[in-house]
């Protein structure tokens, strides 16, 4: 039996060089016309009708926008298993309305103790291919969503912690009806693991192998019980006890075994950090600081785009998108030589958002023609090398506002869809260790995003809270989709904060995407159109699938509260 598994990873991995980068691990599943809410009070957005329900319905019974994202995400477990889970780990921006001041958690996975550089390296010393790394124990990070859900609780929480698990824990054992998203994830073979892991096979999949069709009731008995248990217990009986000890077992015995201990699940610190704020305009926008990435490159494209006129340019024109992918290319030559894991690595966050660093960048932005592959700004002191890390979309956004006008962004992911394929207590394990770069250096000199012990592996996570000239709440936002997501969050602030576009029209924009390479148009859109005045300005483009999952909120003039639910995906929006 062993020895097929090998066959089968090999075979994975052999076509997996020349595809990794194209494939879309959560393909769409049709577009949809979401319902636009305006809310008096409070409104919640997410990516699945059943878990906007539990939000509200937690709002409802006077609880804060925390209390109403533990509830959330304890629901999208369930009914979006591929995407995000108790297994994984987010990064979660709040907004205090009393105190009119940004709070930022990190909940990013850790790397195990016993992990080092030689993680993704072949016996022969080479590199592992994605598809290697992927399925197994071997890239399970220690997950951090339920010990940072708990610190940020109990800091802005009103309501009891255990109340805030009923709906999952109920819906657990009535079970939901699978989406044609989900269907498609499980369907579309492209997380290899799924079918071939007993624990999620057995889940995902009929007695007679064929995938869970649309409409099956799934239930998940076991997900009640862990949710029941952390309910009662709070965050340490998932980190310590017997269910830190089933997720031990589960990563060290599979065929692709991990160092996961439960000493490094016992250990593990969700992490309060100062949120990354710098004045756009008139408005101020707040990101996560590393170790995601998404931060510093989305305030760096603003930065450098802020001495164009956006706001005389069509959002949906080829000088609009010609400039967003010149400022994304330098932004992404940063992000892959300097951002990673500030608490490992030193991490240059001040002088990448330097005003005087950007204007000298944005000399390099030419309207008329592509600037081709951008190299790193030269910052003294630091000889950083590019590393490879693939960084795949299976991620999750859900906003929220409280009847107080407080206010969260948070984004939430397993990495690929349906993680390592690992099921423990009902839900999936993360494979996010694959965010590390597999080579720890490059002629000679260290890669910031390297493998280390305890060490958090970069993200592209771009959860964004815009306040107005009167710090008020102005915007909520964030994306799934990768590397991508930096674009795809970039592209729709605009649209909202220069062009005026409603949040709804501005999530709904056709994707223009560029990660330093070739220009990307969204397939099936109006973007399709830009593809020859782009190539007249030098672009190599790529009409591909871009699937987010562009969740936001406004608030609009009167007070009121607007969402913006990407069509691509499935989420809703709920609200009074």
């Amino acid at each position: 039996m062993k020895w097929l598994v090998g066959l089968w990873l090999l075979m994975w991995a052999l076509r997996a060089t020349a595809v990794v980068e194209d494939l879309a691990p959560e393909g769409g599943s049709g577009v949809f016309r979401p319902a636009e809410v305006v809310a008096d009070k409070m409104l919640v957005v997410s990516a699945h009708p059943l878990a906007s329900d539990a939000g509200l319905r937690v709002l409802e019974a006077g609880g804060s926008a925390l209390d109403a994202a533990v509830a959330v995400q304890a629901m999208l477990t369930l009914v979006e298993p591929q995407s995000s889970g108790l297994g994984g780990g987010a990064f979660l921006l709040y907004w205090d309305a009393r105190q009119r001041r940004a709070h930022a958690y990190d909940g990013r996975e850790t790397a195990p103790m016993a992990a080092n550089e030689a993680l993704f390296v072949r016996g022969d010393g080479e590199p592992m291919d994605f598809w290697q790394a992927l399925v197994g124990g071997r890239a399970v990070g220690v997950p951090g969503v339920v010990r940072m859900l708990e610190v940020a609780q109990r800091q802005f929480g009103r309501l009891p912690w255990e109340s805030l698990f009923a709906d999952a824990i109920e819906r657990s054992r009535l079970g939901f009806e699978v989406t044609p998203r989900l269907h498609q994830s499980i369907a579309s073979g492209i997380n290899p693991g799924l079918a071939n892991t007993p624990s999620s096979r057995n889940y995902f999949f009929l007695d007679n192998g064929e995938p869970l069709p649309v409409g099956h009731l799934l239930r998940n008995e076991a997900l009640a019980r862990t949710l029941e248990l952390i309910a009662r217990e709070g965050a340490d009986a998932f980190y310590t006890g017997p269910l830190a000890e089933d997720m031990v077992a589960a990563v060290r015995s599979a065929e692709n075994p991990g160092l996961l201990s439960l000493a490094d699940l016992a250990a593990y610190e969700a992490r309060e950090r100062e949120p990354l704020c710098r004045d756009f305009r008139q408005y101020e926008v707040c990101s996560m600081p590393p170790p995601t990435s998404g931060g510093v490159a989305l305030l760096q494209m603003l930065g450098l785009l802020s001495r164009f006129g956006l706001i005389d340019l069509a959002p949906e024109s080829a000088a609009y998108a010609h400039l967003l992918t010149q400022a994304a290319r330098l932004a992404y030559a940063d992000r892959a030589r300097y951002l990673a894991d500030r608490d490992h690595v030193r991490v240059p966050v001040t002088a990448l958002l330097d005003s005087a660093y950007l204007r000298e960048r944005g000399r390099l932005i030419n309207r008329e023609r592509d600037m081709g592959t951008a190299v790193a700004g030269e910052l003294p002191g630091l000889a950083g090398q590019v590393g490879r890390s693939p960084e795949r979309p299976s991620t999750t956004h859900l906003v929220i506002v409280d009847a107080e006008g407080n206010a969260l962004s948070m984004t939430s992911s397993i990495e690929m869809a349906f993680g390592s394929t690992l099921m423990v207590g009902g839900f999936l394990l993360n494979n996010q260790l694959t965010d590390f770069s597999f080579v720890a250096e490059r002629d000679g000199a260290p890669v910031a995003n390297r493998v280390q012990p305890g060490k958090r592996p970069r993200s592209s996570m771009t959860p964004v809270i815009v306040l107005d000239s009167d710090r008020r709440l102005k915007l909520l936002l964030g994306s799934p989709g990768g590397s991508r997501i930096i674009n795809y969050v970039t592209q729709a602030l605009l649209a909202n904060l220069v062009a005026g576009e409603s949040v709804q029209d501005a999530v709904s924009l056709p994707h223009v995407s560029n990660r330093n390479g070739v220009t990307e148009l969204e397939q099936g859109t109006a973007a399709e159109g830009l593809a020859d005045a782009l190539q007249a300005r030098g672009h190599e483009i790529k009409v591909r699938d871009l699937n987010s999952g562009l969740h936001g909120i406004e608030r609009l003039r009167d007070g009121r509260f607007r969402s913006g639910v990407d069509p691509r995906r499935e989420g809703a929006a709920r609200g009074r």
